[in-house]
């Protein structure tokens, strides 16, 4: 008989560490399989699963091509703004729609970091293929702009030539307080399915744009989710984490991280701890104006407008004149600290793929 609580208490955390939150997993495709591909509404992807497609195509042969990848229970419509804005300007725009959410099925089922990063570089690689002259480009936007770093991050980088990363969700374990660490932990091993909508005292107090008539289209629409079950916003939570981890590993292709000053969904002290963690070669712009959907705030044309500049030349001020997240002393500091560190000069050049 166990007659201490320390030796309960370690009996049930073994008990719920054995109960793992439900995963997506990769499909099995038949002999039949073709191959992924994209379609006019639709993503196959490496595994012949079909995810929801969105696509803002310019007149003639686009001169880039920018990947969407759009946040937390959204989807591809996340770039419905941007896309035409940009398809005048000579860009098409692709969006899909990640696994688990809009028409990607099963709805709400969270998918592993490694399986989102195995789609992301399954569509640069077709959209390589398919605009070999254009430059490629991948713009994720929150929670798609974690999966995002991590993909970047990787010992094998989609194969991109700029990224933009939109307000990406960084708030991780090593951000959040210690109690919602153990309720995330707790409600993900006990009630997987469990779905929690946030409180109306909660959304009345956070917004996500000041865009409000977009806000109110997305509440009205029924490709968004609202709720998430705990397993998938553990699952996030773990994404945010790695993002955080990874931002020190960013920087092999030009990469330019944006952020709004408003944001109200991630925290200001995250943002700011991952700007300064981030290489120097990075850059990053604080937008006085913007909130957490920086494409689709009321300021959202300056975003626009700095996203295609950087993407047309990397080196070039950004048409905003948006200051970065931190100051450039900063950054040199934080560049010294890891230079005295390691004993060795940090090479700055940037890859082949930056001169396209």
């Amino acid at each position: 008989m166990i007659r201490s609580w320390p030796a309960i208490v370690a009996v049930i955390l073994a008990a719920l560490a054995g109960c793992a939150p439900n995963l997506q997993q990769a499909a099995q495709p038949d002999a039949r399989f073709a191959g992924p591909r994209i379609e006019s509404h639709a993503f196959v992807s490496f595994d012949a699963a079909r995810l929801g497609l969105s696509r803002w195509d310019a007149a003639g042969d686009p001169w880039a091509v920018i990947i969407g990848l759009h946040g937390m229970n959204d989807y591809a419509n996340a770039f419905h703004l941007a896309g035409p804005w940009w398809a005048a300007r000579g860009v098409t725009t692709i969006a899909y729609d990640q696994r688990g959410f809009g028409r990607s099925q099963p709805r709400g089922i969270w998918a592993s970091d490694a399986l989102r990063i195995a789609d992301l570089r399954t569509i640069t690689a077709l959209a390589r293929r398919r605009w070999p002259h254009a430059i490629i480009a991948v713009a994720g936007e929150s929670l798609g702009g974690a999966v995002a770093m991590e993909a970047f991050a990787s010992d094998d980088p989609p194969p991109a030539d700029r990224l933009i990363l939109l307000a990406p969700a960084v708030w991780g374990w090593s951000e959040q307080p210690i109690l919602n660490r153990a309720a995330l932990w707790a409600a993900a091993r006990l009630a997987p399915a469990k779905v929690f909508a946030p409180p109306d005292w909660l959304t009345s107090h956070i917004r996500a744009s000041d865009n409000v008539p977009e806000l109110y289209a997305m509440g009205a629409d029924p490709l968004m989710i609202w709720g998430a079950r705990s397993d998938a916003l553990y699952g996030l939570v773990d994404t945010m984490q790695r993002a955080h981890a990874d931002a020190a590993r960013l920087g092999g292709v030009p990469t330019l991280y944006m952020a709004g000053a408003h944001d109200e969904i991630i925290p200001p002290s995250a943002t700011r701890h991952v700007a300064r963690r981030l290489p120097p070669r990075v850059r990053t712009a604080r937008y006085a104006h913007g909130w957490h959907l920086l494409l689709r705030d009321l300021q959202a044309p300056v975003v626009w407008e700095d996203a295609l500049s950087f993407i047309r030349d990397p080196q070039a001020p950004l048409p905003s004149g948006a200051p970065p997240l931190i100051k450039p002393s900063a950054q040199e500091a934080r560049l010294g600290e890891v230079q005295h560190a390691r004993q060795k000069p940090l090479g700055f050049a940037l890859p082949g793929g930056a001169s396209r």
